[in-house]
Formats: structure tokens, C-alpha cells, sequence
């Protein structure tokens, strides 16, 4: 049997956007001020809802910057694939939270519909507005970022929903200054939870796959056997194990029956079947055992 095990050392695609980061949480922490305050002022539910949800985008950054510094530190003799699912973690994080403030504000909406308010349609719209312009601009400083990351993409999804909302609130606020509708903001906050609820809902799912050690999606098993077992030297690939530790980072182990071949030969069919994965499903990190199951005298060898 021979042991072959392989690393893909490329560039890693997520650098740390540290500057854009930091811009989006100070803007957050801003709107969640000034959305708070007009919020009690104009009696406005879903611009206190919106406040909330830029409260939780500025903490959700914070999360999500503290794991992917954790994410560049070196592997340990503690820790040999380092920490890299800290990100994960942090996706887990930010969208559980999320889930739990749109549960709560469920709450308080259908409370205000029974007992309709009457609200400042024109303070609501000045301040929506505010909050619209700066969301968008934080929305659009994660944009690139988050799509090589899902701990990028639970920030990017929460300043998305608080852009939308905003946008929401600032009609809501329209409504109500010109035909006095008020129902229309207790409305709106359910909308915009619901959208939330299902976004969140679909990375925390997606995290949890990686927690559990799942196996990517958009990739078949029987396609990666299938792959492997076109090659002319290969009789079958079998006890395959395919998982992620993070983001992009797909290891496979299997064992690999070959015909009897010198050393030489072996390590080259290792390469060939490595660089195919790699090629064809992304798959970077793979740990192959070659085995001669027609052979008389088995070998066991590093590679």
C-alpha cells in the first residue's frame, strides 16, 4: 500500500478588508444612534426594528473581523488545521442572533397592529433616508468581499436587509405623512423579517453543514469516483470521506486500487489523480492510500 498525501498552497482569495470593515461598523453604530432616537421620537416600530438590525450589523462586523484574523494564524501542534472555522462559527454567530431579534420584533409588530399608534411620518422619512444612504454604501463596501466567504456573507446579508428595510421604512413613512396609514409600519416590519428570517436561516444551515463536517453541494461523490476511475491505472476508488473545514477548503480521503507498479510509478499516478481533483471539483487537500489488491507482497511506503 502506498500513503499519498497532498497540499494545495495557492493564494488564499479572502484578504482581510480591514479599512472597508471598519467604515461599515462605524456607519452602523451610527444609523443604530440615529435610527433609535428618531424611532422614540416619531413612535416608529420599524424604525426601531431597523436601529436593532444595524446594532446587530456593527456587532456582526466586529465577529466577523475578530474571525478572520483568527483565520490567518498558524497551525498549532493544538490546533493543525489552524482556526479556520472560526469564521464559521462567527456565520453561525451573526445569523442566530439575527433570527432571535426578528422573532422579538414578530412580537411587537403584531402587538402594534392591535393597538395601531399614531406616528411622525416626516421625521420617519428624513432619518429612513439617512440610514438608507449610509446602509447602501456599507452594503456595497462588502459586496466583493463576501463572495468568497460565508463569514462575510452572514455581515453582508445583515447591511442587505437594513438597506432594504430602511427603504421600506422610508415608503412606510411616506404612507403615513400624506394618508395616514398606520398599520402600514407594523406591515412593513413583518416583510422585512421575513426576509431576514429566511436569509439567515439558509447561512445558518450552511454553517452548520461545515460544523458537522458535510460534504460540499455542488459536489458528487460518484462524479469524484467516477473521475478518478477513468484513469487507466485505477481499478476503483473506495472509502471515500469528503468534508469541508472552511470556506473553499475541501479535503478528501480514499483508498485507491491499482495494479502492481514500481514506486516511481506510484507517486506519479498520486500527482496525476491529485491535480485532477484539484482541476476539476477544487478539491485541495487530498490523502490517498494506494492499494494492489492482486498482489502477493504489499508495501508500505511514505509518499
Amino acid at each position: 500500500m502506498v500513503h499519498g498525501h497532498h497540499h494545495s498552497h495557492g493564494h488564499d482569495d479572502t484578504r482581510l478588508p480591514t479599512t472597508r470593515l471598519l467604515i461599515t461598523m462605524a456607519l452602523n453604530f451610527a444609523i443604530t444612534i440615529a435610527e433609535l432616537i428618531g424611532g422614540l421620537l416619531s413612535g416608529s416600530l420599524s424604525l426601531i426594528s431597523d436601529a436593532l438590525h444595524n446594532f446587530s450589523d456593527g456587532i456582526a462586523i466586529i465577529i466577523s473581523y475578530i474571525a478572520l484574523k483568527l483565520k490567518k494564524r498558524s497551525v498549532t501542534p493544538r490546533h493543525t488545521f489552524g482556526l479556520k472555522r472560526a469564521e464559521i462559527f462567527a456565520a453561525a454567530l451573526n445569523s442566530g442572533v439575527l433570527l432571535v431579534i426578528t422573532l422579538y420584533l414578530f412580537y411587537h409588530a403584531a402587538i402594534r397592529l392591535i393597538n395601531p399608534a399614531v406616528l411622525k411620518g416626516d421625521l420617519m422619512i428624513v432619518v429612513a433616508g439617512i440610514g438608507l444612504i449610509a446602509n447602501v454604501i456599507g452594503t456595497w463596501l462588502l459586496a466583493r468581499p463576501a463572495k468568497n466567504s460565508l463569514n462575510l456573507k452572514s455581515a453582508y446579508l445583515h447591511l442587505l436587509a437594513d438597506a432594504i428595510s430602511s427603504f421600506a421604512v422610508l415608503l412606510g413613512g411616506v404612507a403615513i405623512y400624506y394618508w395616514n396609514i398606520f398599520w402600514v409600519d407594523p406591515i412593513l416590519t413583518i416583510l422585512i423579517g421575513l426576509y431576514i428570517l429566511k436569509e439567515s436561516y439558509h447561512i445558518l444551515q450552511g454553517a452548520i453543514h461545515i460544523l458537522m463536517e458535510g460534504a460540499p453541494t455542488n459536489i458528487s461523490i460518484d462524479e469524484v469516483k467516477q473521475a478518478v476511475e477513468s484513469l487507466p491505472e485505477v481499478n476503483n476508488l473506495h472509502h471515500i470521506h469528503l468534508w469541508m473545514v472552511g470556506d473553499n477548503d475541501i479535503h478528501l480521503e480514499g483508498h485507491v486500487d491499482v495494479e502492481d507498479m514500481l514506486l516511481s510509478e506510484s507517486g506519479q499516478l498520486l500527482n496525476k489523480i491529485e491535480h485532477l481533483l484539484q482541476d476539476k471539483f477544487n478539491i485541495k487537500h487530498v490523502t490517498l492510500q494506494l492499494e494492489c489488491n492482486h498482489c502477493s507482497n504489499a508495501h508500505m511506503i511514505g509518499h
